[in-house]
Formats: structure tokens, sequence, C-alpha cells
């Protein structure tokens, strides 16, 4: 790596000198990289319209420049020097902005990534029915999702078709075999590609991001007809997932949408990404998992998510936990401290309490309880 090489490069370059997670490009503002979930900007003079987009313009495949310039925006993987990267591409404040993700070469393991059990529980024991994997952008998804299929590869005798946008990690077949087909290159569009999987005999089905109505719809019909979908959506929460799914739903069809989720629905496993303190370990997930049970599939079909937390909270025994439970074991584990658990935790009290070992019983007395 010299100088003269092209700027873009020696930016991908550099994330994967310091082991940066993101890349963003932004007119007005010089190039930031992400580094254990803190921004950082480089130490190179502001972008100006002309310069973004002589630095992506390059990257764009051929066969997507009419659709970034038609839709104003495109997705695509990247490959620099044996490195894979997930570019976005994007019209924004009058010309080209980016955010290029770094895809790990390796795939990582369930304790590569500090995953709980449950993970592989879900992994080793799911035949049929939806898996959802859910978080907001940078939470880990995608590695997540990688490692279960990885788990199951080198575990399991399954034919498992993938359909991402676009493809990221390259899986080696193990003990099952893989056909990774990528929108856009292999297949036009999600719902198309989940139509021709369900006629391949898989065992498995991996749709990369559940993100409109058809796709949603194919994915949860498959799940429901005894293939087994694994499948990421963007939500905070697990039970925020049900609310998302019925957004791409006329008001009139959710009933049906709860009965396929009642029937189907097998884990929604959701997670979000904290710096670590512990030494060695620079990112750290906090997770929420809600496994599918007699009670669960009630409330869905009755359309009382809102009590989903309650039986999550009680059912920790059968691997379930709330965001709450897993930063404590977090913190408990030294892997962050108390401050950063509770930026992060959805109800700080509780978390506060739980950690100093504080309960509140149902007759409102409040006592000591030992971890």
């Amino acid at each position: 790596m010299n100088q003269n090489d092209p700027l873009i490069h020696r930016l991908l370059h550099k994330m994967t000198q310091v082991e940066a997670s993101d890349l963003h490009i932004k007119i007005g503002s010089p190039p930031i990289l992400r580094a254990a979930a803190t921004l950082h900007r480089v130490d190179l003079p502001p972008l100006s319209a002309d310069e973004t987009e002589q630095l992506l313009k390059p990257l764009v495949p051929s066969r997507l420049v009419a659709q970034l310039e038609s839709e104003g925006g495109v997705d695509f993987s990247y490959t620099y020097d044996q490195q894979r990267f997930r570019c976005s591409v994007f019209h924004a404040g009058g010309g080209l902005h980016a955010a290029i993700r770094r895809v790990n070469p390796r795939i990582p393991s369930f304790d590569n990534l500090h995953l709980p059990p449950v993970y592989y529980q879900v992994s080793d024991r799911s035949q049929n029915g939806l898996v959802l994997i859910c978080g907001v952008t940078g939470s880990g998804k995608s590695s997540t999702l990688a490692s279960m299929i990885d788990h199951i590869n080198h575990t399991r005798a399954f034919n498992m078709i993938t359909i991402e946008d676009p493809v990221e990690y390259l899986f080696v077949p193990n003990k099952s075999v893989i056909s990774q087909r990528e929108i856009g290159l292999d297949v036009i569009d999600f719902p198309r590609a989940l139509r021709s999987a369900v006629r391949q005999d898989p065992d498995l089905i991996v749709i990369g991001e559940m993100r409109d109505k058809e796709t949603v719809l194919a994915g949860l019909m498959a799940a429901e007809t005894g293939h087994l979908v694994f499948a990421t959506l963007h939500t905070v929460d697990t039970v925020q997932a049900f609310a998302r799914i019925l957004e791409f739903f006329p008001t009139e069809q959710h009933p049906f949408i709860r009965s396929c989720l009642a029937n189907g629905l097998r884990a929604v496993m959701a997670q979000r990404l904290l710096p670590s303190s512990k030494p060695g370990t620079k990112v750290v997930p906090a997770t929420e998992v809600l496994l599918a049970s007699p009670a669960v599939s009630h409330l869905i079909r009755a359309g009382q998510e809102e009590d989903l937390h309650a039986v999550i909270s009680d059912s920790t025994s059968e691997g379930m936990h709330t965001f709450t439970d897993s930063l404590f074991r977090l913190v408990r584990e030294n892997f962050v401290d108390l401050k950063t658990a509770e930026d992060f935790a959805p109800y700080p009290e509780q978390l506060r309490s739980k950690v100093h070992g504080v309960t509140v019983k149902a007759d409102g007395l409040i006592s000591k309880i030992k971890h």
C-alpha cells in the first residue's frame, strides 16, 4: 500500500488495518471509521461532492450504475486485497454518500461473538418454522446469522439456500451443501428467489433481510409449510418484531398474519452491540430471546404482544431472557461496566437494582437477593 493507490483503496486498507467495522463517506466531512463501536474521523480534509463521486463511482458495479441514478441508491459487495466489503452507495446532499461495512473473512463462532447457549440450542434443534434475528443497523445481525448457518453447516447434513443482498460471508460446504444467491446478480428480487427456493428441496432457507411485504409473506408461508427459515429483521427488540411484520400488511390481513406467526414462529433473537471493557474483546452483544411456546402462540394469535415481555421474564430457565438479564450477565462477567450497560439498557433502574441485588416483591417490600 502506497500513496499512489486510489484513496478509496487506502481507506479500505486502513479499515482492515485498524479492524474498523464501517467506513462512512459523506459530503462536507472527512472519511469516518467506526472502530470498537465508536466513530473516528480520518485525518483528511472534508470531502466535496466531486471528491465523493470520484471515490465511490469506481466501486459501483456496471450493472448497478443505472439503478443508482434511477432509484437513488444501491447495495453490493466489493472485494479488495482479499477482503470483502458490503457497500451501500446513495445520493444525499447533492452528491454521493456511502456506508461500507468490512466483512470478517473468517465466519465467527458463537464463542467468538460471546452469544449465550440458547443460540446453540436453536441452531441444533430447529427442524422447521421461522427464526428471526433482530437488531438495528450495526448490531451484528449478519455475523450472528452467519455463525448460526456455519454451525449448522458443520453439524447437520442440510441443503441450504441463502438469499442475500449482497452476499457477505462465503460459506465452504462441510456436512451441508449450500447455494448462496445474490439479489441483482443471481436472481432479480427476494420474492422470486423465495418462490424458487421452496422448489429446490431446501432444509434451510436463509433470507438476508425481511424488508418488504412480499418477502415477509413468502418467508412466513415457507415456514408454515414445513421449511426451516432463518431471517433478519430491523427492530430494536423481540416484541417490536411483531409490530414491524404487521406494518407490511393492511389491517384486514392482520389476523391471518398473526395466525401464520403463531403457527410457524420458533424464535425471535434480538441484540445490541456494546463496547467491551474486557481486554481482548472490542464489542459484545446484549441479547433478548423469545422462544415459541403455547403461551407465546396464544398471545400472538390474540394480538397481545405487549404481554410477551412478561413471558420472557418468567421463562429464563427455558433459555428465554430479557435485555436486562443479558446486560446483568455482561456486567457480572466484567465484559462491560455498569455505566455502559445502563446507557444501553431499556430499563436502567431495573438493571441497577438487579446488579446491586435489590428486588421488589409483590407485596411492595424491598429485599436483598443473592445472584
